[in-house]
């Protein structure tokens, strides 16, 4: 009788254990972390949020940044299941810099950079010396200058690629002063009298009200290549949390609120 009740009893304990990580599988493709950009971008994926629980019945939970420095390495000490605020650019510059081993796994919008300022309309009341606020991160700091070479306010080394930095420009006709300014931080610059122009992408100069196509001052081109994208850890990148979610994103009510919340500001890349 005891031997059967030990044997009873182990039975049990083993049918708890694998219910326990039956549900531990089901809680994992059902649920989802993901980390955002505060601001509008939040309210574009908390409308991926609703279409992921109303069609796929998962739920996810968004984690608001300030910033972009912290995203990718919550994500890589799996604090987040996946993260949308960035382009392949960053994410690559990223990897090479921390050692993650993140992948892109999906794509969102294209945010085009700009340049705003309340100080001047056009770029021909430009003055010897003025100053002009640019990211300070690598690949959005090239995508900048690009940005300013294109306009015809400088001209950068050839074959520099994605990545130009100050010490390859070879011409710069106004001697402008050109800063390194962390992303989040640019719009509030619009109302430093020593800056002229701000260069600035839609993530950031949303949250101000402005829009590059209404705003800026120059513009980058909608065939921008630096799509954003939906990124998660090598090892996760066909879990089917993260299939669902992308899904998710990667809908009709997804673009129609991006074009609403961003004025027509972003550009569907998928």
């Amino acid at each position: 009788m005891k031997k059967w009740r030990i044997a009873l009893v182990a039975g049990m304990v083993t049918a708890t254990m694998a219910l326990t990580a039956c549900d531990n599988t089901d809680h994992s493709a059902n649920r989802i972390k993901v980390g955002v950009i505060n601001g509008a971008e939040q309210d574009v994926a908390d409308v991926a949020k609703k279409v992921a629980k109303e069609k796929y019945g998962l739920d996810v939970e968004l984690v608001g940044f300030s910033g972009s420095l912290l995203p990718n390495e919550a994500t890589d000490k799996s604090e987040l299941d996946a993260n949308v605020f960035q382009h392949r650019p960053f994410l690559e510059q990223q990897n090479r810099e921390h050692g993650y081993k993140l992948v892109a796994v999906g794509n969102t919008f294209v945010f085009p950079m700009a340049g705003y300022s309340k100080k001047i309309k056009n770029i021909s009341e430009l003055k010897e010396g003025d100053t002009v606020a640019i990211p300070f991160d690598p690949t959005n700091l090239g995508r900048a200058l690009l940005l300013l070479e294109k306009t015809g306010l400088i001209t950068l080394k050839p074959g520099t690629g994605l990545l130009p930095t100050v010490l390859d420009i070879t011409t710069n006709p106004h001697n402008l002063r050109i800063i390194e300014v962390e992303g989040a931080q640019l719009p509030r610059l619009l109302d430093d009298p020593k800056v002229t122009v701000a260069v600035i992408s839609t993530t950031y100069i949303q949250q101000t009200g402005l829009t590059p196509t209404h705003d800026g001052i120059f513009i980058e081109d909608k065939e921008s290549p630096y799509v954003n994208i939906i990124v998660t850890r090598e090892e996760n990148k066909d879990a089917e949390n993260v299939k669902k979610f992308i899904k998710s994103y990667q809908s009709d009510e997804v673009e129609q609120a991006a074009d609403r919340i961003f004025n027509g500001g972003a550009v569907k890349g998928w």
